[in-house]
């Protein structure tokens, strides 16, 4: 059975979940009101949405403490269940039959991962496992920046989940006294991790939809660092609890794919603007922002004549028809 400090550790992480779905919502309203990209960054509810994820994110790494790599990011990636409802609530975005047994489903699956989830001994992080996950974070760094140029979405969804899965797998494996946290090799590769994942994720979503770059996302950054953890770090199952434990992480996986492609999640993210007219290509994608893991995405619009690719952050572009010129003929003052 878990210890009360696990209990402690699995609330806090529910309480992530919560937090990244209210940060999605905040963000998506915020951008609703406002009509340009520096106005909705500015906007109190994006800034509280922003404070929201950053205290799901940090809850997160103290829940590592007790609670093994799958639970954690598997009650994460639940986020996404609580999302597509408060979507319908305070969005008024529509809920589909397969979403709400999506929801039903990844309840069920979620509440039987806490089950099964046992006391966790203190990873003593060898020099060896140290340099080892340092070096993976310093490669994934390359390899991102590397495949943000030619990639397609999905690539660079996945290696945004693979980087923070990486940061939770890295926090899972750092020491426990402030001041070791502090000079410790495993901080600057958590930070390294975390920071690319979440720019990876951000210049996916620019190049892809948001429902299937989600599901990817989530996919990644739960199975291979979950699997690692489970080989290298002694993360443990509760003892006749392996195969539940392992059915209800392919459900909360599945289920997190379903929900990520429901309209709900897709408005929680931020409605693109369909533009049917042509447009210039004058428009200049600017820098991608670095906390975008359930942000404003990136919207992306092919238009035009010649298919230019426009990108912008945020809100999209109001398209005003140019002005017809008045007929030489025509007496002024008339319509």
């Amino acid at each position: 059975m878990m210890t009360t400090a696990g209990w402690i550790a699995l609330g806090i992480t529910v309480f992530g979940a919560f937090s990244y779905a209210t940060a999605s919502i905040l963000q998506a309203v915020a951008a609703r009101r406002s009509s340009g990209t520096v106005e909705t960054m500015r906007h109190p509810l994006y800034l509280l949405g922003i404070l929201c994820d950053m205290l799901a994110w940090i809850g997160a790494i103290v829940a590592l403490r007790e609670l093994a790599v799958y639970v954690v990011e598997s009650i994460l990636a639940g986020s996404l269940a609580i999302t597509v409802v408060a979507a319908r609530i305070v969005l008024k975005s529509r809920l589909r039959g397969r979403d709400v047994t999506a929801v039903i489903v990844s309840v069920a699956a979620l509440t039987v991962l806490a089950m099964s989830a046992g006391p966790q001994h203190d990873v003593v992080a060898t020099t060896a496992l140290r340099w080892s996950i340092c070096a993976a974070a310093l490669a994934m760094a390359v390899l991102g920046w590397s495949a943000a140029r030619a990639a397609p979405a999905g690539v660079i969804a996945a290696m945004g989940g693979l980087c923070l899965g990486g940061a939770a797998m890295t926090g899972r494996a750092l020491p426990h006294a402030p001041m070791d946290i502090v000079t410790d090799p495993l901080t600057a590769a958590l930070l390294t991790f975390a920071v690319t994942g979440m720019l990876m994720y951000a210049h996916a979503l620019g190049k892809g939809e948001v429902g299937p770059v989600t599901a990817i996302h989530w996919t990644a950054e739960v199975v291979a660092p979950s699997a690692v953890a489970l080989l290298l770090l002694g993360d443990r199952v509760r003892t006749g609890w392996e195969i539940p434990a392992a059915a209800a992480v392919v459900v909360t996986i599945a289920a997190a794919v379903m929900l990520a492609r429901a309209p709900a999640s897709e408005a929680a993210a931020g409605e693109p603007l369909a533009l049917e007219c042509p447009l210039t290509p004058s428009i200049e994608a600017p820098p991608l922002p670095v906390l975008a893991r359930a942000g404003i995405p990136v919207v992306a619009h092919r238009a035009g004549a010649t298919g230019e690719r426009i990108i912008w952050w945020g809100p999209p572009p109001i398209w005003r028809p140019p002005a017809r010129p008045r007929p030489a003929s025509q007496p002024a003052g008339r319509l």
